[in-house]
Parts: structure tokens; C-alpha cells; sequence
């Protein structure tokens, strides 16, 4: 019987084949594109192609993966949400 250890580095990230969750959902999205692609091909080139992009893919991913490379977004939102007019002049409508 195979016996698994216990994974303790959970508050580092939840890792499968070494990617994030988020990286292994795209890594999973690409091998069934790929496979639909393998699908409704009969060229071996095609296959063979797939293949090739698949595994370029999964080492560019985990390049990204270990150098932990983080996209900044820009805030969209204000710090503070308020009712209250800008202008002091117009606060109190009579």
C-alpha cells in the first residue's frame, strides 16, 4: 500500500506538480484545449506540436512560479466611499 506524507506547508500556498492553484488551472486549461485540438487533427505534427507547446508551457509556469512574480493592479476604488458633496458650499441642500 502507497503510503502519502501530510503536506505542512499549507500556509505557503496549496501547490499541485509544483504550481500554484491558480497557475495549475490554466496549466489544465491549455491540456484540454490541446487535447481538443488532438482530437479533431489527424496530423501528427499537430499532436506532436501540442505537445511541445504543452511542455514549454508547464516549465514557463513554474519559472513564474518560483520567482513569485506578482502582477500590481492599479486601485480602481477610493480609500474612503462618502454621500457627503465635495463642495462645502452645496453640503446642505434648503
Amino acid at each position: 500500500m502507497k503510503r502519502y506524507e501530510v503536506y505542512k506547508n499549507i500556509r505557503k500556498g496549496a501547490m499541485i506538480w509544483g504550481l500554484p492553484i491558480s497557475l495549475f488551472a490554466m496549466m489544465m486549461l491549455l491540456i484540454l484545449g490541446s487535447l481538443l485540438i488532438i482530437i479533431f487533427s489527424f496530423s501528427l505534427w499537430v499532436i506532436i506540436g501540442a505537445f511541445l507547446l504543452n511542455g514549454t508551457f508547464y516549465i514557463v509556469l513554474t519559472k513564474i512560479a518560483r520567482k513569485a512574480i506578482t502582477i500590481n493592479i492599479v486601485k480602481v476604488f477610493p480609500k474612503i466611499i462618502s454621500n457627503k458633496k465635495e463642495n462645502i458650499q452645496y453640503y446642505v441642500d434648503y
